[in-house]
């Protein structure tokens, strides 16, 4: 079966991250959607009027531009919100939506809620100190634990933009449950330190409607592990 695939980046980063996964999705003759997201595709853009209301509307012009239906959203990191606000507002076009070590949405919490209130209130101050983005992090922290050689995380860092603020602390608007999603979780295991994920995500392992998958690889599997994602992905959908 051949399914249409919209690929949404998480923070700093552009539609050139999945560039090996759109290449291994496309040889399987799939068609594949990689998006660059309001305000990542240069660090010189004005952001003072990107949310988050701006990433779901820049998929959904996708969705609508080609009258795609049965499709699978994939959102990475931050943009599971994304992935998962799109599905929510786009419910006869998409068919099946994909978290790689996604945050979730929650109707009237921003991303910034998932953190400690001491550490949501220094990242918005550090959002305020960078001109309304939040900066990239330190190369260290992107390769530490993640399995990246050096070559690779530098190669991320080097090409991270400064991620639109106003994106992590506009709150999530939801109409139905996201429980109702047909919906797929991907653990990267080695970001978890003894297994554990987040409460909200593991939750949502007794949801019928929810399938859990895990590789093992660390937060950025579209460079670590592309093949496997690939796999994962294709066949995810039919489960």
């Amino acid at each position: 079966m051949r399914n249409h695939y919209i690929l949404i980046p998480g923070p700093w980063m552009g539609a050139w991250v999945w560039e090996p996964v759109t290449r291994g999705l496309q040889a399987l003759g799939h068609q594949v959607h990689p998006v660059t997201l309001t305000g990542l595709g240069s660090a010189d853009a004005d952001v003072s009027t990107v949310g988050l209301a701006t990433h779901v509307d820049d998929v959904l012009a996708v969705l609508t531009k080609d009258d795609l239906r049965d499709v699978i959203v994939v959102g990475h990191s931050y943009s599971g919100i994304v992935a998962g606000l799109v599905a929510d507002r786009a419910p006869d076009r998409v068919k099946h939506t994909v978290f790689v070590e996604g945050f979730l949405p929650h109707d009237g919490k921003s991303m910034l809620h998932a953190f400690p209130e001491l550490q949501r209130k220094g990242e918005l101050q550090l959002i305020a100190e960078n001109s309304g983005r939040w900066p990239i992090p330190d190369v260290t922290i992107v390769a530490e634990g993640q399995d990246l050689s050096t070559q690779q995380a530098q190669w991320l860092v080097e090409r991270f933009v400064g991620h639109p603020g106003h994106t992590l602390s506009e709150p999530a608007v939801l109409t139905r449950p996201l429980a109702q999603q047909r919906a797929s979780y991907i653990v990267c295991s080695k970001e978890h330190f003894g297994g554990r994920i987040s409460e909200d995500v593991a939750a949502m392992r007794a949801e019928p409607n929810w399938t859990f998958h895990t590789i093992n690889t660390g937060h950025w599997p579209m460079v670590s592990a592309p093949d496997q994602l690939v796999g994962l992905l294709t066949t995810i959908p039919a489960r």
